[in-house]
């Protein structure tokens, strides 16, 4: 069971971390801000109006340290949402756990480090694939010899369905960019049955309960034959699709938000009837804001019910054996590989991407979505069938304008607090191996351990990869 926690400051959201491990939550998720997922620490004139709006602002080790406060490090879980900055968070983590004399064995959790899904449905890259995808090596390979209970990616759909791709298409596409990782890995010389062991996936649960039920059995089978026709990976644990599923945010309303609960209740069954390890499920009132405590507490209740009391854990995939869903993987299966094939004529997922057809296929899905909606032709309750006239509520959470003065207040004390040498000397380090071959997880430790910024880091490798703008094909 996972809740996400993310506000502003560090210490708020550690106060949530808490909270909810006194409510009998296993695990720990956080995603981070926009700045600090573009590389910009929260007092840059690029993050001017973002900061404390949106996930939480880490930009340093001070902040990393008060987001893990009092946190058992050796106990918990800890999934990040972050991608072109994921070597940065996990050093910081790492950092954390070095200064309390954590064994780095015993740390837990997953960095989603699923930069190829950015170019296609978020945005949030920085650096060009070539560059994005040397640092996502990295990252396995320091997991892999430092921290080997750490999953070293996450390879997300559900940023996909969330930008409107149907589910044949969150499918193949998802797999696909695991394929690409996976080749880039190979490329590298990598061991790919210990790098495929600690790879997890993140997919979406939609509204339609057998079709997202079907989607993950399929995508179990799948990814199992494509790991032995293409890679000959034989190893049954290598080959297992391990993921977690989030509720979809894209299906809950503004109107009536009291409906997400259902549709939220629905989606989680979905999901575990589909055989998910790792389930969140959204708050009711997201399509408003950021969640009340109330909401996320309901939220994380609506996961230990289904848990606890559905009886739809009590066995490995109770639907196996159903006509309706078993004819559904078949087809799901089907249309993926066919979809597969086609990424294979284009090039390869990569060339997909950079051709844009990729975004093309989610656009056009998106399109027919919203066209049916508007028809009438898809129901959606509340919105566009069964509505009322009662005003969407307030949004829960209101930004605090301060925050960002605060923190900008606390990074230039951060600074000036520092040693300047030995901050200079690590990021001129890091510039170096960056322009080599050598892995950056090291150096980049190297510098958030002496001080210097989130922003400063990525600067610096800014400075040799150049970044990434929509269009380029490199």
């Amino acid at each position: 069971m996972r809740q996400y926690a993310g506000f502003g400051s560090a210490r708020q959201t550690n106060e949530r971390f808490r909270f909810l491990l006194t409510q009998g939550q296993t695990g720990l998720s956080v995603a981070f801000d926009l700045p600090t997922q573009m590389g910009f620490d929260s007092d840059s004139p690029r993050a001017r109006g973002e900061v404390g709006r949106v996930g939480v602002a880490i930009s340093c080790l001070g902040d990393m340290e008060d987001l893990l406060a009092e946190l058992p490090l050796d106990r918990v879980t800890t999934s990040m949402t972050i991608n072109a900055t994921a070597p940065l968070l996990l050093a910081f983590y790492v950092a954390v756990a070095d200064a309390r004399g954590t064994p780095r064995d015993k740390l837990g959790g997953t960095v989603q480090n699923d930069v190829l899904k950015e170019y296609i449905a978020r945005g949030t890259y920085i650096y060009p694939p070539q560059a994005s995808l040397r640092l996502i090596t990295d990252v396995f390979e320091f997991t892999a010899r430092e921290v080997p209970q750490w999953n070293s990616i996450s390879v997300s759909g559900y940023h996909m369905r969330e930008a409107g791709s149907t589910a044949v298409q969150e499918l193949a596409f998802t797999l696909a960019n695991g394929l690409a990782y996976l080749a880039a890995a190979r490329e590298r010389k990598l061991d790919l049955v210990t790098i495929a062991r600690r790879m997890s996936f993140f997919f979406n649960a939609h509204n339609h309960l057998f079709e997202e039920a079907a989607k993950y059995r399929a995508a179990r089978k799948l990814w199992a034959e494509l790991l032995l026709e293409r890679f000959g990976i034989r190893d049954a644990e290598a080959r297992k699709l391990r993921f977690h599923t989030q509720t979809a945010g894209s299906m809950l309303t503004a109107q009536q938000p009291l409906n997400n609960v259902v549709r939220v209740t629905v989606q989680g069954l979905a999901a575990i009837l589909g055989g998910t390890q790792s389930l969140h499920t959204n708050s009711f009132d997201e399509a408003l804001g950021l969640p009340s405590q109330e909401s996320a507490l309901l939220a994380l209740r609506t996961q230990q019910v289904l848990a606890h009391e559905s009886g739809a854990t009590d066995t490995v995939d109770p639907l196996a054996g159903s006509y309706w869903v078993e004819s559904l993987t078949a087809e799901l299966e089907d249309r993926a590989r066919a979809l597969l094939d086609e990424i294979d004529e284009r090039g390869g997922m990569l060339q997909a991407i950079a051709d844009g057809w990729v975004q093309e296929q989610i656009h056009e899905a998106a399109y027919r979505w919203q066209r049916d909606v508007e028809r009438g032709e898809r129901v959606v309750v509340g919105v566009n069938k069964f509505g009322d006239d009662r005003p969407v509520p307030p949004p829960p959470f209101q930004h605090d304008p301060e925050v960002e003065r605060r923190r900008a207040q606390f990074l230039s004390e951060w600074r000036a607090s520092r040693a300047t040498e030995p901050c200079d000397d690590a990021l001129r380090e890091l510039e170096s191996a960056a322009r080599g071959t050598a892995n950056l997880v090291p150096p980049i430790l190297a510098a958030l351990t002496a001080k210097a910024t989130l922003g400063e880091v990525c600067d610096t490798m800014r400075a040799v990869f150049g970044v990434h703008r929509p269009g380029d094909h490199t």
